[in-house]
């Protein structure tokens, strides 16, 4: 019984795998974090961009006119 419970003491293989468990969870997190900053800028771009082709002046006669 007492070598059953030293056996148990030293092992750590429950420790390691929360630590990696608890690294990829930040590791998610962060790549979620960036994705959803980035997300927003494309999506601010694209509408600002939207905005410039909805506005520009359409010339049927060609770019010189007639």
């Amino acid at each position: 019984m007492i070598n059953f419970l030293k056996k148990l003491h030293a092992d750590e293989s429950g420790a390691t795998a929360i630590e990696y468990g608890l690294i990829a969870a930040l590791i998610a997190i962060g790549i979620i974090a960036a994705l959803s900053m980035t997300g927003n800028s494309l999506s601010a771009g694209m509408g600002a961009a939207g905005d410039g082709l909805n506005s520009a002046e359409i010339n049927v006669n060609g770019p010189y006119g007639g």
